[in-house]
């Protein structure tokens, strides 16, 4: 599942044309009883293979051809997957916003993250989400989030020290942020426990997502319990990273306080007349949400960030000359998030075209209108942030990295949900300014110390839990100055 992307602004690739509302199609493409146009497959199988080889594309290609609503088949009878794409800002809005309890986390794909990563704020629902996010919700008010900067910096220290010795000046930005961001989470979730648990996640975690993330693509699963390789190896990386968290979890809790602020010992210690508190395997859900959510997308956001970067040198140096005037040579701080205004929009640029949830799932509890089409009870929807940040209605030339699309006066003129990187209504992220104070940050010191040239200039994307380069994506590096 890989869509190529050529970041050079010079690009002159045609474009295609304008999402349209064409008359009813007929044939192969034909619509569904209600209206909703299909996008044509082959006979059986429909867009299974179209799906696998380029999922990303195939979201694109459905928008441009049939409009904001698409209906889109993959797999063979009685394994046949059926998703209602919705393109549109507007019917976002709808699905996360206005008709929010309409669209619930009922599908396959949010059932197996469940299975692998428990039942935290990411997947709960109903009663369990309500009191989890009251109960977590004090911990990420913006003056609690500022003061997890320090850990930021620490791990953005530890980072340029290790480039200093990187083979030939080359860094590959993907593993490099994914680091760096695992790190910073960890350190802001564990505290001093952070050494002691750094390798099992960094071990476990991509076994236990590509395991996830399989199994949610894949329309019929083996039982989890069966004894496939697959199965064992899975299992294996999920009693280990349980066994951890456990373990941390009780030492937390044996002392009756918090031992720091530390987020788990904050968690441990949440409690309020109405919802009690979090016991023990909730606490490990949290942590492991927060561990799942918290490094993946903000790693993301920076790896692509330094790539268009490293392939825009004019924009790399004008987001560097405004680092150097508001930093200068001192420790960045959480109050300079709100003073890097332009760095601020090359990151907002970069997450709209590498967003790190590029495809987002609900399932319908009732039928519903979306753009003119009806929305059978029990659909499942697709949003796609991937297509409806390149919707020419809202993003002219929308291939271009233009930083400037970010503007205050260029935001005011778009609908709230044509941009939705950390999704939206009552189940926004509520770790999105975490991420973005952790990325702005991260971003200055990294550029302040080095320039970026991109090795690998045309990166391959894949569409898993979270957005990943499908490959590499190398930089040389230099040292500002040198």
């Amino acid at each position: 599942m890989s869509q190529r992307q050529q970041s050079d602004a010079s690009d002159a690739r045609p474009r295609p044309e304008p999402p349209r509302n064409p008359e009813p199609p007929t044939g192969a493409g034909a619509g569904t009883p209600a209206g909703i146009p299909q996008l044509a497959g082959v006979p059986l199988l429909g867009s299974l293979f179209d799906m696998k080889s380029d999922s990303l594309g195939t979201y694109l290609r459905a928008m441009h051809t049939h409009g904001d609503v698409v209906r889109i088949t993959a797999g063979p009878p009685g394994l046949r997957a059926e998703m209602h794409c919705v393109f549109s800002a507007e019917g976002a809005h709808q699905v996360l916003g206005s008709e929010a309890a309409n669209f619930r986390k009922d599908n396959h794909f949010y059932q197996e993250i469940r299975d692998s990563f428990g039942n935290g704020l990411l997947t709960s629902q109903d009663d369990d989400y309500l009191r989890q996010r009251r109960l977590v919700q004090p911990l990420f008010t913006k003056r609690r989030v500022d003061g997890y900067a320090g850990a930021v910096v620490t791990e953005t220290e530890a980072t340029l020290a290790s480039w200093e010795q990187a083979p030939d000046g080359v860094v590959e930005l993907s593993h490099e942020m994914m680091r760096l961001a695992l790190r910073a989470v960890a350190r802001i979730l564990f505290g001093t426990d952070v050494e002691a648990t750094i390798d099992v996640v960094d071990r476990c975690f991509p076994v236990i997502t590509e395991y996830t993330m399989r199994r949610g693509y894949s329309p019929a699963n083996l039982p989890r319990d069966w004894p496939t390789p697959g199965n064992r190896r899975a299992a294996a990386a999920v009693n280990e990273l349980y066994g951890v968290c456990d373990r941390i979890v009780a030492e937390r809790r044996s002392t009756g306080a918090p031992q720091g602020e530390d987020l788990l010992s904050l968690l441990a210690a949440a409690t309020n007349e109405e919802d009690g508190e979090l016991d023990a395997t909730e606490l490990r859900d949290q942590m492991l949400i927060f561990l799942l959510a918290g490094h993946e997308s903000t790693a993301t956001s920076m790896a692509f960030a330094l790539h268009l970067l490293a392939t825009h040198p004019e924009i790399q140096s004008r987001a560097r000359d405004e680092i150097g005037l508001v930093l200068g040579d001192r420790t960045p701080e959480a109050a300079d998030f709100d003073r890097l205004p332009y760095l601020m929009r090359v990151l907002k640029e970069a997450m709209r075209l590498y967003p790190a949830a590029p495809v987002t799932g609900r399932r319908a509890v009732a039928a519903s209108e979306i753009g003119g089409h009806t929305i059978p009870a029990g659909a499942d929807i697709m949003l796609v942030p991937w297509a409806t940040h390149r919707h020419p209605r809202y993003w002219p030339d929308p291939e271009r990295f233009d930083p400037d699309r970010f503007t205050p006066e260029a935001e005011a003129t778009r609908p709230r949900y044509a941009y939705f990187p950390f999704g939206g209504g009552p189940r926004a992220c509520i770790g999105q300014h975490f991420s973005m104070l952790e990325a702005v940050i991260a971003l200055a010191m990294v550029l302040r110390a080095y320039e970026f040239e991109a090795v690998d200039t045309d990166l391959a994307v894949a569409a898993g839990i979270s957005l990943r380069v499908a490959g590499t994506a190398r930089c040389r590096i230099r040292p500002v100055g040198s």
